[in-house]
């Protein structure tokens, strides 16, 4: 495995958020989706206020979402977007019944992708703009 040469390499931590471009009419969509549906925190007070030009989804103490706005939005494909990666304390089972409950469709299940904290069962679920996002079950 190549990590990079060891002399002058960055030390990375953890990513500390993603700018998803959505239509300039989808604050509400977003709110209603990562919000109300999935459960994440929704801060958009500044937002709201003009002070920034997105609102954040609040993935944990450490990760956020920009979800910015835009007129310039364009839909995701499949050449330039697959999916981000979302690591959640509860086990597929349980993410799978809250997704049901709350009407948001199950566009894949893997028993065991890869990424960065090993091998876990997943969910995937697209929002309401295109993108792709993949619920995985803590290592």
């Amino acid at each position: 495995m190549r990590l990079g040469g060891e002399r002058r390499r960055v030390k990375a931590r953890h990513l500390d958020h993603v700018n998803l471009r959505i239509p300039a009419d989808g604050a509400d969509a977003a709110r209603t989706f990562y919000g109300d549906r999935l459960g994440f925190g929704i801060e958009d007070t500044l937002y709201e206020t003009g002070e920034k030009p997105f609102l954040d989804a609040r993935l944990s103490a450490t990760a956020v979402v920009h979800l910015w706005p835009t007129d310039e939005f364009e839909p995701p494909t499949a050449t330039n977007f697959n999916h981000f990666c979302v690591v959640v304390e509860e086990s597929v089972e349980t993410i799978r019944e809250r997704l049901d409950e709350k009407g948001i469709e199950i566009d894949d299940e893997l028993a065991a992708p890869r990424g960065a904290t090993g091998e876990a069962p997943s969910i995937y679920v697209v929002d309401p703009f295109g993108y792709r996002i993949e619920l995985k079950e803590r290592v």
